[in-house]
């Protein structure tokens, strides 16, 4: 037995046709008018993109530049300090020098020298470690020696010999001290 393959054709009238390209056509200008789009937002996107890169190059060049200032001219402040310490010593040095100069002037004129230079180094967060009376603490003293003393309490220091200094509380140089033992 046989079988007929019968084809089945449909009859398009010229008016189906013509609305079916109108359907076609108004589906493809509907897809231009959105790849134009994504085209022109992917542009808009890698402009973006590329701006905000050189954005990022020239934030790594200006911190850049600000770091390489803050290390070449962090004691600037500091500096400038020293100058007032420098000017006092070199005015007192000129009086001193002179005919008329009297060793109390002189005194009196380094003591206020020492106080203007230990109010600088405080104002820079240096402070003076002068534990006199005070227990012994390994950790910001050093021990030149130890003296046998009963009437005083033991692990005490009894005189300051160079007192130390911390910065910002990071100890700089430890106070050498002498202990009673």
């Amino acid at each position: 037995m046989t079988k007929k393959k019968e084809q089945k054709t449909q009859k398009v009238s010229p008016k189906e046709v013509n609305e079916e390209s109108s359907v076609d056509s108004d589906a493809v200008k509907d897809l231009e008018t959105q790849l134009v789009d994504a085209q022109q937002s992917a542009k808009d996107n890698w402009d973006k993109l590329l701006r905000s890169q050189a954005e990022m190059e020239n934030l790594k060049r200006r911190t850049s530049k600000d770091l390489e200032n803050a290390h070449k001219y962090a004691l600037d402040g500091f500096v400038k300090a020293l100058l007032e310490v420098k000017d006092s010593l070199s005015i007192g040095l000129k009086l001193a020098t002179d005919e008329n100069a009297s060793l109390e002037h002189t005194v009196e004129g380094f003591k206020l020298t020492n106080k203007v230079f230990t109010s600088t180094l405080e104002k820079f967060g240096v402070e003076t470690v002068d534990p006199k009376d005070e227990k012994f603490n390994p950790e910001l003293h050093e021990a030149v020696t130890m003296i046998p003393m009963p009437d005083k309490k033991s692990n005490t220091v009894l005189e300051v010999v160079q007192v130390g200094f911390t910065l910002n509380g990071r100890l700089v140089r430890p106070a050498m001290v002498i202990v009673v033992q």
